[in-house]
């Protein structure tokens, strides 16, 4: 059963650091988000703010509030910003402590983890209550070197990549894995990062904090549990940040691990520069593709937009281009839907097409 959540988010609500709020309020399988909490955005409705549908989830101006709305204390409380920065400020800090004090569990997505600090430690302790360190790396010797044995998977395993961070790589393959799933198509998701595993993904881990020794064994893991346990017809993974970008490693492991049969890139074309990085300019659609194919030795099948900054027409506008320019069938999967990477990928993939007709 899902577990009332309150989920922090202050002025990042809908903007590119709010992504693990964004993803909650979009989809949980283990989490019944009652409310955001953002002052900037206080009194709206978080799926209206969002993508324009109502959800009935509000948003509040702080915990206080939240809570005389609410008339009760969530079982938990996550933070559900992704900064650059890895560490909370102080007054960050005071509002998880507020929050323990309430009596909430605590769900913290940052690399900076609060269980190694004993002032949350022990408040915690004293009105009983958990702290879980999403991102915390299991110990050593329960990390998986990499064995090759991703190799020998039957089915096809897919990537959803990026051309920068935060563009909706994760919400693309979920929605693609729904759709395949309604088709008749069993799909399995590997996650990579903090937000997936919020959501309640059975597979993955968050590969950005794990050394570079485990990162590609860790994927490669997760491949073959949900091979193992589910029996897919195929699988799709999540990228993380972009291949070209000097600030992330995370994308070579995850290709690395994989050994992707086909990738989907996923790209915001009104976005210039990289994410937290506005003095570098992104390699661009053309050039991602091109680094992806040499470095993975399979082919990019498809692009996915993100219309972050762009109206309908123009949307419509760049997906009748790029399927011009690129030959590659395009679509944004949160206004469009997958029907298009479906196809793509029974086209690809003949033996999908014949599951499909056995059921």
């Amino acid at each position: 059963m899902k577990v009332d959540a309150l989920v922090y988010c202050e002025n990042e609500f809908g903007k590119v650091d709010g992504k693990v709020a964004n993803g909650l309020v979009r989809q949980s399988d283990r989490y019944n988000i009652v409310g955001v909490i953002d002052s900037s955005k206080a009194g709206q409705d978080a799926g209206e703010c969002l993508d324009g549908i109502r959800n009935e989830i509000p948003i509040f101006k702080n915990i206080e509030n939240a809570l005389n709305i609410l008339d009760r204390v969530p079982r938990y409380f996550i933070y559900g910003i992704a900064p650059l920065t890895s560490f909370l400020d102080t007054s960050q800090k005071e509002i998880i402590l507020s929050a323990i004090k309430r009596g909430m569990n605590i769900v913290n997505g940052l690399p900076e983890f609060l269980n190694d600090n004993a002032v949350f430690a022990n408040l915690a302790i004293k009105h009983r209550v958990t702290i879980q360190d999403v991102r915390k790396p299991p110990r050593r010797e329960k990390l998986h070197n990499f064995t090759g044995e991703v190799k020998e998977v039957k089915v096809p395993v897919v990537i959803v990549m990026g051309t920068d961070c935060a563009v909706g790589k994760r919400t693309s393959a979920l929605l693609l894995v729904k759709a395949l799933n309604k088709e008749g198509i069993k799909a399995s998701f590997i996650t990579t990062g903090q937000t997936g595993l919020l959501q309640g993904s059975k597979y993955g881990i968050a590969v950005d904090v794990l050394t570079s020794g485990f990162a590609s064994g860790e994927v490669e893991n997760a491949i073959l549990n949900a091979c193992r346990k589910d029996k897919p017809d195929i699988i799709i993974v999540e990228g993380q940040g972009a291949l070209s970008h000097p600030a992330f490693t995370s994308s070579s492991a995850i290709i690395r691990g994989s050994m992707p049969d086909a990738i989907i890139i996923q790209h915001p074309p009104k976005r210039k520069n990289y994410c937290d990085f506005p003095k570098i300019p992104m390699l661009g659609l053309e050039g991602e593709i091109e680094m992806i194919e040499v470095f993975s030795q399979t082919e990019v099948i498809a692009i996915t937009i993100n219309h972050e900054h762009m109206i309908d027409t123009e949307v419509q506008k760049v997906i009748k281009g790029y399927e011009l320019e690129y030959d590659l069938p395009t679509t944004d999967a949160l206004m469009y839907g997958c029907d298009k990477l479906v196809t793509a990928l029974t086209k690809k993939f003949p033996n999908l097409k014949k599951d499909l007709a056995l059921v």
